[in-house]
């Protein structure tokens, strides 16, 4: 297996780490602005956000002579835990509200790697539990539903195995010795099964998918709004992903993707001129405290 790129500095992971919340973020965004604000289905979404994503990758990788790798076992469960993200997370979000969708989903994350973690035969330091544990205290009181709303049962369901997708999808690449070429192997695996199932759901429903937008169809806006989601945001986002995850390590990687509720939040306040409360800073500093805390390297 090829090393893992040499990062040089903390300050250049931070930095790449950084970035790599805000794609995530933004995914969210767009998702939410294309599915729920009714310009596309979920699946007409993910499908084209994974065919547009793979033509970016693989018109990247030929450009820097990259060779795209097609190890069966590798391929299958790469591509098969990015198609099961994709598709349970834009289903999801037709009924699930924003915070209730982000705890669900990144703390089914947190779970399903440190799980994995833990199964391989790692050793999680205590001060990563204990930060992980701050920083999704943080999570949960910046976005729990306000009188306790509940999600229904296919919704939360949905987002839960999203959050397993990705979770796994995650611990593949710390073992991805060329992220670029890896991530580009796994949307171009992804996205037939994605646009079968797209075509299938619109075959079986016969028209609109059914839900909180009834007549959300294929809208140029939606289509664009996907697009933009699987070139910049998801495929760039997510070969980048690839590339830090073996310096970050597992438990680290789930910890930092805890701030992309906030990023997300903190950009909305931004885009709509609003303030942050109190009750935003205070679980925002508990979240990116808790970040910090697990990000400690380790002492010698």
């Amino acid at each position: 297996m090829t090393a893992p790129v040499p990062f040089g500095a903390p300050v250049r992971l931070f930095l790449l780490t950084a970035l790599t919340m805000c794609a995530f973020a933004a995914n969210s965004v767009l998702n939410r602005l294309a599915i729920a604000g009714g310009r596309i289905g979920p699946f007409d979404f993910a499908a084209l956000r994974l065919v547009s994503g793979a033509l970016a990758l693989w018109l990247l990788a030929c450009l820097r002579g990259r060779k795209i790798g097609w190890s069966a076992r590798r391929r299958l469960a790469g591509g098969g835990a990015l198609l099961v993200y994709m598709l349970g997370f834009s289903w999801a979000y037709l009924e699930l509200a924003a915070g209730t969708g982000a705890l669900l989903l990144f703390g089914g994350v947190q779970i399903t790697m440190f799980a994995g973690t833990l199964a391989a035969g790692d050793r999680v330091p205590a001060r990563r539990w204990l930060g992980a544990g701050l920083a999704m205290s943080g999570l949960v009181w910046l976005l729990w539903p306000q009188g306790g709303a509940g999600a229904g049962v296919w919704p939360a369901l949905s987002m839960g195995l999203a959050a397993v997708g990705w979770g796994v999808y995650s611990l593949i690449g710390r073992r991805e010795g060329d992220p670029l070429a890896a991530t580009a192997a796994n949307f171009i695996v992804a996205s037939p099964v994605a646009l079968a199932v797209a075509v299938l759901m619109c075959g079986l429903i016969g028209g609109p998918v059914p839900g909180p937008v009834p007549g959300a169809g294929l809208t140029a806006g939606g289509a664009g709004l996907a697009v933009l989601s699987g070139v910049v945001t998801s495929g760039m986002g997510y070969a980048l992903w690839y590339r830090i995850l073996p310096a970050l390590g597992a438990t680290r990687a789930a910890v930092a993707q805890l701030t992309v509720p906030v990023i997300a939040a903190a950009g909305g306040m931004a885009l709509l001129g609003e303030r942050p409360d109190l009750t935003f800073a205070l679980a925002t500093a508990l979240v990116l405290g808790g970040v910090a805390i697990a990000a400690l390297p380790r002492r010698g």
